[in-house]
């Protein structure tokens, strides 16, 4: 007997081919089962989504068969289904494609046999945890937000200084539900792959490395396929990843955390653009798990929905505060880092470190203690330039200029990857003096070595400076490496870029420094200025984690603006004030969280092809949903912008453009994103448009 199936293949968004196509298969396959069917020449990965309708009589030849079916490997589960199905009708993404991306990339590579043979090496038995052993005393404010964790269903903010425990919370929080329910699985997520393995040696320690597992774009793809499989299977009891494990199958889930929830890299930035936290609060919901965000700095979205209705939030999210550092001294300052201001204005023209900063620093390795410097920018100096002709060294492919990398003498574009040498002279006019503009991480790395030579550490040996960010730390281990130099003692005054500001323990971290912070306080982006704060809170957090140090800690910020509002919000380590007014300014604005937004994006070798279909794409809409009775309502309540470049609108001789859609009513939005489908493929496929490239849709952006 042939059975019809409806199979989901990954196709792109712009491909126009249906979302699920039909095959034939003479036995039935229960919804979830993971197939090889063909397309066109090749035999590809599928998922069947279940039964099919019967073809017309005339089309029944051309149904083509199932290629194979992996037995052994359980059917994804209904609720991982749900899950997927929201995702590609939220972001506006095809089904397939959500689903397979979904799926580690090994299996599109294995047959059924091969599949066979890795399942037999992974027993779907749940890994025994291991025996419980002494935990850290907790805080009163770590067992009063574990008391609520545990009597009420969530979804909960933790809303934690720096050092005040949030990890033993989660740790305590995913013991519990283990202990009390064998078959149960918990998803822990961080928002760098950095992050991972501190907190996985964590975790392994307490539960055992056999009921751990990660799940991260970092692994190899067999051992993707191996922590798949152990989630999938049940075996893992934790899970423990970035953005992508929030996607993973586990069929006994019954707690989610997300930890730094406000950290950007949750949101992807290709294909699905989904946010890993908004997904982890609707899988929660679908679940009925409990989800618990943590962070010291709270995204303006989580804040407002953990205030509560009556002080004007949303009062979706239970807020938990632990505003106290551990061992934190009653009535200091909460055993957080004085933070002090340097007026740069007053300081000698070019002063990359200020004599104060100086000063402090060199007390502080001198005392056996260590400093970080953070500088948000990679290279030496982000533009080479000519005072004679006013050259700079723009990347021929992308509106950016190359960076000057002086360790090996190139400008390097950071968004193409171009690469050249220093050209000798001037390659406009000929001078020989060529300078630089702007400063780098290389740059605060080379100065800081000078400025502390002589100084010594306290068995005399000199001091040691080094540099995290991704071009000091790029190959397998480097960053490992780096980090254990650091841990050890072995490394004096740490440089780098917001790599080093997340989540790290450094015990013997007593000073942290700021560098040239101010160019987010005058950002077009609406988000930059949470951003920022979030990360100089962050960049604090990393000084005086270890009690007995805490309160001599102190941040330094060199800032041309001391007198800002986010500075002077910094100083007092005032979270919820710097917040309330920037809701407030939001509110005025008409600015999530209290409207949504949508960005479509169109690239073309041409800016003005790009925008030319952004453009027709508007028009189309108003007529087409406008004269429908059904849709003008909520086309009504969408505000289309005009189409515009990008902030950087020429990447690898692409350019970029985008139009942005704003309402007060998300499910408007959503509408008019979904009868916005069909418009896109007919203009796509227009002669008129033949120079488009591609499109997207980027529902909730983190930028405009």
């Amino acid at each position: 007997m042939t059975h019809w199936l409806a199979v989901a293949v990954a196709t792109p968004a712009h491909s126009g081919l249906d979302e699920l196509l039909t095959y034939r298969h003479d036995a039935p396959l229960a919804p979830g089962s993971v197939v090889r069917v063909p397309l066109g020449r090749r035999e590809m990965l599928g998922l069947v989504w279940g039964p099919a309708e019967p073809p017309a009589a005339e089309l029944v030849p051309q149904v083509r068969p199932v290629g194979s079916c992996f037995d052994g490997l359980a059917p994804l589960p209904t609720d991982w289904r749900e899950l997927i199905a929201f995702v590609a009708r939220y972001y506006q993404r095809t089904l397939g494609e959500v689903a397979l991306a979904a799926l580690p990339p090994q299996l599109r590579t294995l047959d059924a046999t091969q599949m066979a043979r890795r399942l037999k090496r992974h027993p779907p038995a749940a890994a025994p945890l291991a025996p419980a052993t002494g935990h850290a005393a907790l805080s009163a404010e770590q067992a009063a937000a574990l008391a609520r964790i545990e009597a009420d269903p969530g979804p909960f903010l933790l809303f934690g200084a720096t050092g005040s425990g949030k990890t033993e919370v989660y740790m305590q929080a995913v013991q519990a539900l283990l202990t009390r329910d064998p078959a149960a699985q918990a998803l822990v997520l961080v928002p760098e792959i950095n992050l991972t393995p501190q907190l996985e040696a964590r975790f392994a320690e307490r539960f055992g490395a056999a009921a751990c597992v990660s799940l991260h774009s970092g692994l190899t793809p067999a051992q993707r396929l191996a922590a798949w499989l152990a989630a999938h299977t049940g075996r893992a009891r934790i899970v423990l990843g970035t953005r992508v494990a929030v996607l993973a199958s586990l069929p006994q889930l019954s707690l989610i955390v997300v930890d730094e929830e406000h950290d950007p890299s949750y949101k992807q930035q290709e294909g699905a653009r989904y946010s890993a936290r908004d997904l982890a609060l609707y899988r929660g919901k679908l679940l009925g798990a409990k989800v618990l965000l943590g962070s010291a700095t709270p995204s303006l979205e989580s804040w407002h929905a953990s205030t509560p209705v009556e002080e004007g939030g949303a009062g979706r999210y239970q807020r938990l505060e632990m505003p106290q550092r551990i061992g934190a001294v009653a009535g200091g300052g909460g055993g957080l880092p004085l933070v002090r201001r340097v007026d740069m204005t007053r300081q000698p023209r070019g002063t990359l470190i200020a004599p104060p900063v100086l000063a402090a620093i060199q007390a502080r390795v001198a005392h056996g203690e260590q400093a970080l410097l953070l500088l948000n920018r990679r290279g030496w100096a982000p533009v080479l330039h000519c005072a004679d002709c006013g050259w700079k060294s723009e990347c021929p492919h992308c509106s950016a200029y190359r960076v000057f990398h002086k360790i090996d003498r190139t400008l390097r574009c950071h968004h193409c990857g171009f690469t050249q040498r220093v050209p000798r002279a001037c390659p406009e006019c000929g001078n020989l003096d060529i300078g630089t503009l702007g400063r780098g991480t290389e740059q605060l790395e080379e100065r800081l070595t000078e400025l502390l030579t002589g100084v010594t550490r306290p068995d005399g040996q000199p001091v040691r400076v080094a540099r995290i960010d991704a071009d000091a730390t790029r190959g397998a281990g480097r960053l490992e490496a780096r980090l254990a130099e650091v841990h050890a003692g072995d490394i004096d005054v740490l440089v780098g870029t917001q790599m080093i500001a997340k989540g790290h323990d450094f015990r013997r971290v007593t000073l942290v420094a700021a560098v040239q912070p101010d160019a987010a306080l005058f950002s077009s982006d609406f988000r930059a200025a949470e951003r920022l704060f979030a990360l100089l809170m962050q960049a604090a957090g990393r000084a005086g984690r270890d009690a007995t140090t805490s309160a001599a800690s102190e941040m330094w910020v060199q800032t041309q603006h001391p007198q800002h509002p986010l500075f002077a919000a910094l100083k007092a380590h005032d979270y919820p004030g710097f917040a309330a007014r920037q809701l407030a300014e939001r509110a005025q604005a008409g600015l999530p969280p209290y409207s949504h937004l949508a960005l479509l994006r169109a690239e073309a070798r041409s800016q003005a092809v790009a925008q030319e279909f952004l453009g027709a794409l508007a028009q189309a809409a108003r007529q087409t949903l406008g004269s429908d009775g059904s849709l003008a309502p909520a086309l009504a309540r969408v505000t289309w912008y005009p189409a515009v470049p990008v902030a950087v609108q020429r990447v690898a001789n692409i350019e970029r453009a985008q139009m942005l859609l704003e309402s007060p009513s998300r499910g408007a939005l959503q509408r008019v994103l979904a009868a916005c489908q069909p418009l896109l493929h007919q203009l796509r496929a227009a002669p008129a448009h033949r120079g488009l490239l591609r499109w997207a849709i980027d529902v909730d952006p983190l930028a405009v």
